[in-house]
């Protein structure tokens, strides 16, 4: 002992000889015992840290004398490897233990278990109802965007410039050129405008209307709307068509009716009725007890609004017509708020899960 050389740890807080210090990690290393991750965290704590004992080990060699440091220096060297050795031993099989424990532990003999299907949104499925009516009688879907400029919101629809539509109390104005649409005619126009005749689509999308938020009106809704324009077409066409819809959305017992109406861009002008399918006409309270329910807007294209989109109209006429989602949704469901579409309470929402 005489002859060992002896350095002062404040860890170990006392005089040691080094090789005894060396011998003493060492042991620490070859017999730890490791079996989770935290004691595989405090083994590197203790060993391999800034503060750990090897680290120690390389503070104290300062005062090995230099004709030993190649010895001691080699020696902890070598201490320290098989610390790294043993700390990466440890970690990939504490790892592959946690995998294993981890993995896939499913009995594929178990029954499936029963999850609840999702649901579409009751306007999402009325919306593709009355698609799916139409593209069977031979309409095809158009889009447009939802800001428009002032030609195809207003002036190619016929609007004139003093129209009560054009006042800030009905349009979202984006600025002076540009405002959110506030129907879906603007489709319509921009339809025409290809010139590439006959037309035939349905234009359903979302627009908007400055309008204060009540049971019955929001600032935004959706809209159906259909242009059908060719040669020699009639109001005649235009009644078969909504008796075909009719029919095919509230049953084949439904009847309609026409009732003159106004709106700039055709003439003549119709609100169209159907008889209330939740008395089958005989009157109740939401029909008002008179046994019908208005469900749309038509009429003739105006020969004005042809012309402006660049169609001859001595040569061609059309109809067209156009559907509030909304309010067929709240009559078919017997919703009574309009709001409640758009809260997104999952108890309302759920009621129109898939059965499939």
């Amino acid at each position: 002992m005489a002859n060992a050389t002896l350095v002062f740890s404040l860890n170990w807080s006392r005089f040691v000889p080094m090789e005894s210090l060396i011998k003493e990690v060492e042991s620490v290393i070859e017999n730890s015992s490791i079996t989770n991750e935290k004691e595989l965290e405090n083994f590197r704590l203790e060993l391999l840290s800034r503060k750990g004992k090897i680290s120690e080990l390389f503070e104290m060699f300062r005062q090995v004398a230099p004709e030993e440091k190649k010895k001691y220096g080699a020696k902890i060297n070598q201490l320290k490897s098989l610390a790294e050795t043993k700390f990466n031993a440890l970690k990939e099989n504490i790892g592959a233990t946690k995998e294993s424990d981890s993995g896939d532990q499913t009995d594929p003999s178990l029954p499936l278990r029963n999850l609840p299907a999702g649901s579409r949104h009751p306007l999402q499925i009325v919306l593709d109802e009355m698609q799916e009516i139409f593209i069977r009688a031979g309409f095809v879907v158009e889009n447009g965007p939802e800001m428009e400029d002032d030609w195809h919101n207003f002036s190619a629809l016929n609007f004139p410039e003093d129209h009560p539509a054009r006042d800030m109390q009905d349009t979202f104005f984006i600025d002076e050129d540009f405002a959110l649409r506030t129907h879906t005619s603007s489709v319509q126009v921009r339809s025409m405008e290809k010139g590439e005749l006959p037309i035939r689509i349905i234009a359903p999308g979302r627009v908007y209307r400055n309008e204060a938020v009540s049971a019955r009106a929001n600032c935004f809704f959706h809209q159906v709307e259909g242009l059908y324009i060719d040669k020699d077409v009639s109001m005649a066409d235009m009644k078969q068509l909504l008796l075909y819809f009719a029919h095919e959305f509230f049953g084949k017992d439904a009847r309609i009716r026409l009732r003159p109406s106004y709106f700039p861009f055709t003439e003549p002008s119709a609100e169209m009725d159907v008889t209330c399918f939740l008395c089958n006409g005989k009157g109740c309270n939401v029909c008002k007890y008179t046994g019908w329910l208005e469900v749309m807007g038509c009429g003739m294209v105006d020969p004005a609004v042809l012309d402006a989109c660049g169609i001859d109209s001595t040569t061609y006429s059309g109809y067209a017509f156009g559907i509030g989602v909304e309010r067929i949704a709240m009559l078919k469901y017997d919703v009574k708020d309009l709001r409640t579409f758009f809260d997104n309470d999952v108890r309302f929402l759920s009621q129109f899960r898939s059965k499939d």
